[in-house]
């Protein structure tokens, strides 16, 4: 039979009401006639609460203790959904990451998925088992032990499983009723995009838009998995959601498809740095080793042999890379006058694969900035994407003039 993948997220499973009907969804699924792999998030808040009691408990804490704490929530929840859907007579049963087995990296709560052996789910549904509800999140490391996929890695889970059984789709299931040109709650006129390239959706998960985990993504691309995003609150149909696929599945589109934003971002400055080969690798090495993610990077023209530095990076991680960049400066790699962070900056960014063939997009977006008195710090480009830093305070207004100024409350 065809293979179906749906992935509840927390708030589709935070209580026994809602897995009943998430359940009732499933059982939907299996009555047209696919065999339904279901991933399961913990229910809602339950892995935050698990975080904080190992925090409290040991502060320092063993990696390996933290994943098998931290794990045990989507356990939970894949009993209950195989327990719920057996009452519904679907022949269902409950998986841990390491009984199917998902096979990962060592790195522990942040580990890699490497394999995902098929012989055992294909066994049990070719014996008359439905459903294979599969705990999310979590896998197994070469040496034996639980490992998790780092926050919101059920979404990673899902489409994993879909590429590797061959599914016709996998549909992620969360509290949204889809992807949406920007954030509805800052914008009125946000508009939900039926359809979306995978390239646009990668660009905007990983510029703040938190409906997809950025690796789920990138794995749905590299794999060509459809990938449907739909809320479990609402009446669905097969139309329901929005696809998220290839860009030749998408007869047109807008030039600008979408506009992202992070709040938290935080501009830091190296102030006089030598100005000479390898500089830039001693400085990004650092900040990379010590788990600093360094986004937009701008140097300035050198005088006199020396040079200003200046990156973003997420505002918690601000005190990690003062930490990284002091300590070659003890060590004599790295020679600066002062290192400068402004933490009250927000990055804004307009997203489109029609930017690929259509010029004075950045024009006009620097324009429609200027006019609403709008200063820009930092400006960075792709061939899908621009995004520049501004002062936090003017974010909502940006994202507003931005969305009205490409006209994305219309259909293209």
């Amino acid at each position: 039979m065809p293979v179906l993948v749906m992935k509840f997220g927390g708030t589709s499973v935070a209580n026994l009401d809602r897995i009943r009907r998430a359940a009732k969804r499933v059982g939907v699924e299996v009555a047209k006639g696919y065999d339904v792999i279901v991933i399961v998030s913990a229910m809602s808040g339950k892995t935050n609460e698990l975080v904080g009691w190992v925090e409290e408990t040991s502060p320092l804490f063993d990696a390996r203790e933290y994943d098998a704490v931290v794990s045990s929530g989507e356990n939970v929840t894949a009993g209950l959904m195989a327990l719920t859907l057996q009452e519904m007579d679907v022949p269902a049963r409950s998986w841990q990451g390491w009984q199917v087995p998902l096979k990962t990296t060592s790195a522990h709560s942040a580990a890699r998925i490497v394999e995902i052996p098929t012989e055992n789910l294909t066994q049990k549904f070719g014996e008359g088992m439905r459903v294979a509800v599969v705990a999310g999140f979590q896998g197994i490391s070469p040496e034996g032990r639980i490992t998790t996929l780092g926050r919101g890695g059920s979404d990673t889970t899902a489409v994993a499983f879909a590429a590797a059984f061959g599914a016709e789709r996998c549909d992620i299931y969360t509290d949204v009723d889809g992807v949406y040109t920007t954030d509805p709650r800052i914008c009125e006129k946000a508009r939900k995009l039926d359809r979306i390239a995978f390239e646009e959706m990668l660009e905007l998960a990983s510029l703040g838009a938190k409906v997809l985990q950025t690796r789920s993504v990138e794995l749905a691309m590299r794999y060509g998995v459809k990938l449907r995003v739909l809320s479990s609150f609402e009446e669905q149909s097969d139309q329901a959601g929005t696809l998220v696929c290839a860009e030749e599945d998408i007869m047109e589109s807008n030039v600008v498809n979408g506009v992202a934003y992070s709040r938290d971002e935080a501009k830091m400055t190296l102030l006089s740095v030598a100005d000479r080969p390898g500089i830039a690798a001693t400085i990004f090495s650092a900040l990379s080793e010590a788990g600093v993610n360094v986004d937009m990077i701008v140097q300035n023209i050198s005088e006199e042999g020396r040079t200003d530095m200046t990156f973003s990076c997420p505002t918690n991680e601000v005190p990690r890379a003062d930490a990284a960049l002091d300590k070659i400066r003890q060590d004599g790699q790295l020679n600066y006058a002062q290192l400068v962070a402004d933490t009250d900056v927000a990055k804004v960014s307009v997203v489109g694969i029609g930017m690929r063939s259509q010029s004075g997009v950045a024009a006009k977006m620097f324009k429609v900035l200027s006019d609403e008195g709008i200063n820009i710090r930092v400006i960075t480009t792709s061939e899908i994407k621009i995004s520049v830093l501004i002062d936090r305070k003017y974010m909502e207004l940006a994202v507003q003039a931005l969305h009205d100024a490409f006209g994305l409350d219309k259909a293209a």
